[in-house]
């Protein structure tokens, strides 16, 4: 029997729980548990959006989707005896949706997820050029397997697995994470969608710290959207069950947290929200390789041993992609422009079968699509390639003389008009005034963090003189 060691309760919010997780990085979050090397445990995650996202025809709920919470991070758990520079080994024993509902209900995992698409003023997505509003769609979960009224025609078995596992960071490498983000920010503080995330207090979740400390950890305190050398939000499709991980420990006791549950996930989870997202449970086995760090060399950013439970799947079709823009600008061997560019050659096959634009980048988000860099050598083209199953359509996806099969959808996704989204909403976490920024990058990033217009500024000045 796997012991249950955070449990949450349905009908309340993730931060209204008896057990509080967290959804900021900091090493000064406390632990909720501890538990000892062989342990098997289970753990209980809520959905990325914590049931903001709901089952219905409205893309309303994606197009004001508060980034500023984070995910709710399950956690951190303390490892007894953990220390820095060990190894944690994690095995993924089990991933699954909330059990015991009959029929779907108000939460996703209760029988069902979403994967949205994103304007670009609210965080957008890898094609956020080409997909100015919000769409979303709804999968259906039956014997483990995924369909959606929105995208008709297709079903494929889920692969669940965690978006977002880690361990926590030590103060010189938050402080490592903040400098160099900070420094991105204030080089373009008012790009759309930014450059990075820098801490914000707003939303800050801190577990069971104390209010005297909170306030200062939160305004150094990392948020959960990218990777980095700790884990995190790295969404690997292929961390299902049966997967073995090997974290970097940077504090004693390692404190591991997990979240971010996923029904099924494409490579590259592109459009942002672009797995299935859904709440559920993961049981974890953990133990330690003291010294592992330096006996292995793995000083930074964990390394993993795929499962093998997850669906096989034999016949595929596979687009490619270089690094050339569609009008025609020449980039060298840039492989996440040629991996954009394999995407929107897979929409526009998808079209000639009747499927819109929306339908088919959900899709591509949603299903288990492997991306393979093909070539990064070939001076000036890099090419990259998407494999999209065969198996997961009810037709024949593939070309032939009797032309596409048209599919018909009496549900298309839902959509909101990104001109509606609220002047006081936020910007994937970071404010409408961009600028009120700036000082926390400076103060973060010192003096590498200035805007690149202060940079060309100061060399206007030297040749006019």
């Amino acid at each position: 029997m796997t012991k249950p060691l955070f449990q949450l309760d349905p009908s309340k919010p993730f931060h209204h729980q008896d057990h509080l997780g967290h959804n900021r990085w900091h090493p000064e979050i406390p632990p909720v548990e501890t538990i000892r090397p062989g342990e098997t445990f289970r753990v209980d995650c809520r959905d990325w959006f914590d049931g903001a996202v709901r089952n219905d025809e409205s893309a309303e709920d994606v197009l004001t989707a508060p980034f500023h919470i984070g995910h709710p991070l399950s956690g951190p758990f303390r490892v007894e005896g953990a220390k820095p520079g060990d190894l944690l080994v994690v095995d993924i024993v089990d991933v699954a949706p909330m059990s015991g509902a009959e029929e779907p209900g108000d939460l996703a995992g209760q029988g069902w997820g979403y994967t949205g698409i994103f304007a670009p003023s609210h965080g957008g997505g890898f094609l956020h050029e080409h997909f100015p509003d919000a769409h979303k769609a709804i999968w259906d979960f039956r014997d483990g397997r995924a369909t959606s009224r929105h995208i008709p025609g297709v079903s494929f078995q889920g692969a669940p697995h965690p978006g977002v596992m880690g361990t926590a960071p030590s103060p010189e490498l938050l402080a490592r994470w903040n400098k160099r983000e900070a420094t991105l920010v204030a080089r373009r503080p008012l790009r759309v969608p930014p450059y990075a995330l820098p801490p914000l207090p707003k939303g800050a979740l801190l577990g069971q710290l104390s209010d005297a400390k909170a306030a200062l950890v939160a305004s150094v305190a990392a948020q959960t959207t990218p990777p980095r050398e700790n884990g995190g939000n790295q969404d690997i499709k292929d961390l299902t069950r049966g997967s073995r991980v090997f974290y970097p420990v940077f504090v004693a006791g390692a404190n591991l947290s997990v979240g971010d549950l996923h029904f099924s996930q494409g490579d590259g989870e592109i459009t942002l929200c672009g797995a299935i997202e859904m709440g559920g449970h993961i049981d974890l086995h953990v133990d330690i390789i003291p010294g592992g760090m330096e006996t292995y060399n793995i000083t930074e950013n964990a390394i993993f041993v795929p499962g093998t439970e997850a669906p096989r799947h034999e016949d595929w079709i596979s687009f490619s992609g270089i690094s050339v823009t569609e009008d025609d600008k020449q980039h060298y061997l840039d492989p996440y422009l040629a991996y954009q560019r394999a995407c929107l050659h897979a929409i526009d096959y998808l079209t000639a079968f009747g499927y819109s634009r929306e339908q088919a980048y959900l899709l591509l988000g949603a299903a288990p699509i492997e991306a393979h860099l093909s070539s990064v050598v070939d001076i000036p083209n890099a090419c990259a390639t998407l494999y999209l199953p065969t198996d997961i359509f009810d037709f024949d996806i593939r070309p032939s003389t009797d032309g596409p099969h048209q599919v018909v959808s009496t549900l298309h996704p839902p959509r909101a008009d990104a001109d509606l989204l609220p002047e006081d909403d936020v910007l994937r976490a970071i404010p409408k005034n961009k600028r009120a920024l700036l000082p926390s990058a400076r103060r973060l990033g010192g003096q590498a963090a200035r805007p690149a217009s202060m940079v060309f500024g100061k060399l206007r000045s030297l040749f006019a003189r």
